[in-house]
């Protein structure tokens, strides 16, 4: 039942996904927290952990998911799932590419997807960071060592409009690196 269950979900997931894994992110989050797989922070660290391995978050997120739930043949029924839609959109899209990108209409719905993805990113993003960033101990409210990344990311980013060559990538791997081992210690 449970691998019917994650072939489900993830078709969904897979069928609906529009604007690349990080659109994909709420439909995930949906789908996984309405069959309880996991619950909203463990999501977020498998987010975290699905950006910084090889391939594409949609497909890693549908692994771990499946894997947690039921094991080897969960992992590989929930992959399936996931990249099964696009492969035979992809299949079908090459057969009719250039008729059907010509067409003024696809031209208009493609380019009106665009500003609707970036608000769906950046509304989870938000979501994420309020619900994740900001913990209450002690009737104190704390910011999580996330909002300090968050910084240095506008930092870089403020910085480039400044000069333009910015401050280097890997610099701002090891200044986040360095401010992780100080926010929680070695």
């Amino acid at each position: 039942m449970i691998l019917l269950e994650l072939f489900i979900g993830f078709l969904k997931v897979g069928c609906f996904a529009f604007g690349g894994a990080y659109g994909a992110i709420p439909l995930i989050r949906d789908v996984v927290l309405s069959y309880g797989w996991l619950d909203d922070e463990m999501l977020t660290y498998m987010i975290a952990v699905s950006e910084s391995t090889p391939g594409p978050i949609m497909v890693n997120l549908a692994t771990y998911v499946g894997s947690s739930q039921a094991g080897i043949p969960g992992s590989l029924v929930a992959t399936l799932a996931v990249v099964l839609p696009s492969f035979i959109i992809i299949l079908l899209v090459t057969a009719l590419l250039k008729a059907v990108l010509k067409n003024p209409c696809v031209q208009a719905v493609l380019r009106g997807l665009k500003p609707c993805m970036i608000g769906i990113i950046l509304a989870t993003g938000v979501c994420m960071i309020i619900r994740n960033g900001i913990v209450i101990e002690n009737s104190a409210m704390m910011l999580r060592p996330l909002i300090l990344t968050l910084l240095l990311g506008a930092i870089y980013f403020g910085s480039r409009k400044i000069k333009k060559g910015g401050i280097s990538p890997i610099l701002l791997i090891c200044l986040s690196a360095a401010a992780g081992i100080v926010a929680y210690g070695i």
